[in-house]
């Protein structure tokens, strides 16, 4: 029998933290949890309120900017209540300077969604209607395709 596996985080190292922490508390809407420093390493864990037992991304220092194309889809995806909130996402990042993908829609599952480029180089995806958040179609019909 096999052990049953929950992610519980992700870890991350980052060129600048407090660039990095600002950015997820602005627009991710998480906060640090915990916070330590030993010798020249800081550790900071950040998680959405109430989600602090669920998911944390740890972020330490130490990191080097990733320098990813436009065109590279690796990201992290948060989910968000409505497209009006996608756009509103994106107008911030764009007046920011860090959007890198202005709202678009994509069939099933994608849906409605956009990216932005965290202080890090890191890209994080802002959804509407994907299976797995709010607006999400029939999650069987994920399971089918």
């Amino acid at each position: 029998m096999s052990a049953t596996a929950r992610i519980t985080h992700l870890a991350l190292h980052v060129t600048d933290m407090a660039a990095c922490v600002a950015f997820y508390r602005h627009y991710c809407g998480m906060r640090v949890i915990h916070e330590r420093h030993s010798g020249h390493q800081t550790i900071c864990w950040m998680a959405e309120p109430g989600r602090e037992r669920d998911f944390i991304f740890v972020l330490m220092n130490g990191g080097q900017d990733l320098h990813l194309p436009d065109n590279d889809y690796r990201h992290f995806g948060f989910a968000l209540e409505s497209r009006d909130a996608v756009d509103r996402i994106a107008h911030q990042a764009a007046e920011a300077g860090c959007l890198v993908w202005a709202p678009r829609d994509e069939p099933f599952p994608v849906g409605y969604y956009c990216g932005l480029r965290d202080p890090n180089g890191n890209y994080v995806e802002f959804s509407y209607g994907q299976p797995l958040g709010p607006g999400a179609d029939d999650f069987d019909k994920l399971r089918q395709s």
